[in-house]
C-alpha cells in the first residue's frame, strides 16, 4: 500500500477510536466525574455536533491551503483537543472538550478522501478511499475492544490519552509519508454554491437516512445479543470483534465494488443488501449460535457502503470536492443520530430489542430507493464519470 494511504489510515484509526470508544466507556466516565449515565451520553451527541459544525467550517477556512498542511493541522487539533478531554476535571470541561474534539473529524475525511483519490491509479479511486477508511475498521476490530478493556480495568483517561497520541503519530506520518499535493485554487463562493443544488441534498439524504440503518442496529447490539439471542455477557466482546472483522472486510469489498460499477449503483446494492440482512437477522435473532455469523455478516454489509458514498459526493461536486466529501461525514453522523433515535422508539413501546433491526432495514431500504432516484435523475453524469476513468 502507498505510504501516504497508510498515513491517512492512521488518521482513520484515531478518529474511529475517539468516536466509538465512547459507547463502551460511558459508565466509567459517568462514575469518574460523578454524573448520571444519561448526562454522560450527551458526550456522544456533542461529538456528532462537532463533526457537523467542523466539517464545512474547517474545509472552507483552509480552502486555499495545501492539502498536506491541512491534514497535519487537523491531526494536531485532534491531538490537542482529545488530550484536553482526557484530563478534563468536571462535566462542563468534558462537554466542551468533547465538542471541539469532533471538529477535525469531517474535515480530515473530506480532505483525505480527495487526496486518496489523487494518489490512486486511474480506476482505483474508491479502493484508495477504502484504504483510508481501513483505519476506522481496524478501530472497530481491535482498537475499541482494547480501549474499552483499558478503560474498564485502569482508567478511561488512559484510553483517551493514547487516542490523543495517535493523532500526533498521524500528523508525523503525514509529514514524512504523504507527498506534496498541488495547492488548490478554490473559489469559496463556488464551494458554497454546491449546497444550492438539489443534487447535493439528495446525496446527503441518501447518506443520512441510509446509514441510519447501521446505527439502528449497532446502537442496541449489546442487549440484542444478550436479551434476545441469549449470548452470555462475557461473549459480547467476541460479538464486537466479529462486527469489526466484518466491517474491515466489507470496507475493502465495497471499495472494489464501487470501482467495478458506478458508485451510485454500488451504494444502492449495499443499502438493499443491508436491508435484507437486517430483516433476516430479525427473524433468526432468537437463535444463539446465529448471533456470531450474523454479527460478522451485518458488519460487512453495513460497512461496504462508505467508499461508494464518498465517490458519489466527489463525482457530483466539480470544484467543490473537498467540501462535498466533508459534508458526507457530517451526514454520516446525522445518520448516527437518526438510527439511534428511531431505533429506540419500539424499545420505548415495550417491544423486544430485535425490533430496531426492522427500523434499520426500513432506513437502509429508503437509502437504496433514494440512491435509485439519484441514479435515474443523474444517469448521464454517472455514465460520463465512468467513461472518464
Amino acid at each position: 500500500m502507498n505510504k501516504g494511504l497508510i498515513a491517512l489510515a492512521f488518521g482513520g484509526l484515531a478518529i474511529g477510536m475517539t468516536e466509538f470508544n465512547m459507547m463502551g466507556l460511558l459508565m466509567d466516565i459517568a462514575k469518574d466525574v460523578n454524573i448520571s449515565i444519561p448526562k454522560a451520553s450527551n458526550l456522544i451527541g456533542l461529538y456528532a455536533l462537532g463533526v457537523v459544525v467542523g466539517a464545512p467550517t474547517l474545509v472552507i477556512a483552509t480552502a486555499n491551503v495545501p492539502p498536506k498542511k491541512v491534514l497535519i493541522y487537523l491531526m494536531l487539533m485532534f491531538f490537542l483537543f482529545n488530550g484536553i478531554f482526557s484530563m478534563a476535571p468536571n462535566s462542563w470541561s468534558l462537554y466542551i472538550s468533547r465538542f471541539v474534539s469532533g471538529l477535525p473529524h469531517g474535515a480530515f475525511f473530506g480532505v483525505g478522501s480527495v487526496v486518496a483519490a489523487k494518489l490512486a491509479k486511474p480506476g482505483r479511486e474508491a479502493q484508495a478511499i477504502a484504504a483510508m477508511f481501513t483505519g476506522m475498521t481496524l478501530a472497530n476490530l481491535a482498537g475499541i475492544p482494547l480501549g474499552t478493556y483499558v478503560g474498564h480495568h485502569f482508567s478511561w483517561r488512559i484510553t483517551y490519552g493514547v487516542i490523543s497520541l495517535l493523532g500526533l503519530v498521524t500528523a508525523v506520518s503525514i509529514y514524512f509519508w504523504l507527498p506534496v499535493i498541488e495547492k488548490p485554487t478554490i473559489n469559496i463562493r463556488k464551494q458554497m454554491n454546491y449546497f444550492g443544488r438539489k443534487e447535493a441534498w439528495l446525496i446527503i439524504a441518501v447518506i443520512s437516512i441510509g446509514t441510519g440503518g447501521l446505527f439502528a442496529w449497532i446502537s442496541y447490539i449489546g442487549p440484542l445479543v444478550t436479551k434476545v439471542s441469549g449470548v452470555n455477557e462475557g461473549n459480547v466482546p467476541i460479538i464486537m470483534f466479529l462486527v469489526g472483522l466484518g466491517m474491515f472486510i466489507g470496507n475493502l469489498i465495497g471499495g472494489k465494488l464501487a470501482d467495478t460499477v458506478i458508485p451510485t449503483k454500488a451504494a444502492m446494492y449495499s443499502f438493499m443488501a443491508m436491508a435484507l440482512v437486517l430483516v433476516f437477522g430479525y427473524f433468526i435473532s432468537s437463535v444463539e449460535w446465529a448471533a456470531y455469523p450474523m454479527a460478522f455478516l451485518t458488519g460487512a454489509v453495513a460497512f461496504s457502503i462508505g467508499s461508494s458514498l464518498q465517490m458519489m459526493l466527489i463525482n457530483s461536486a466539480e470544484g467543490a470536492e473537498t467540501l462535498a466529501a466533508s459534508a458526507g461525514q457530517a451526514a454520516f453522523n446525522i445518520g448516527n443520530s437518526i438510527g439511534a433515535y428511531f431505533g429506540a422508539i419500539p424499545i420505548g413501546l415495550g417491544l423486544a430489542y430485535n425490533t430496531p433491526m426492522l427500523v434499520g432495514a426500513g432506513l437502509a431500504f429508503t437509502g437504496s430507493v433514494l440512491a435509485f432516484v439519484y441514479l435515474i435523475k443523474y444517469r448521464l453524469r454517472q455514465f460520463n464519470n465512468k467513461v472518464s476513468k
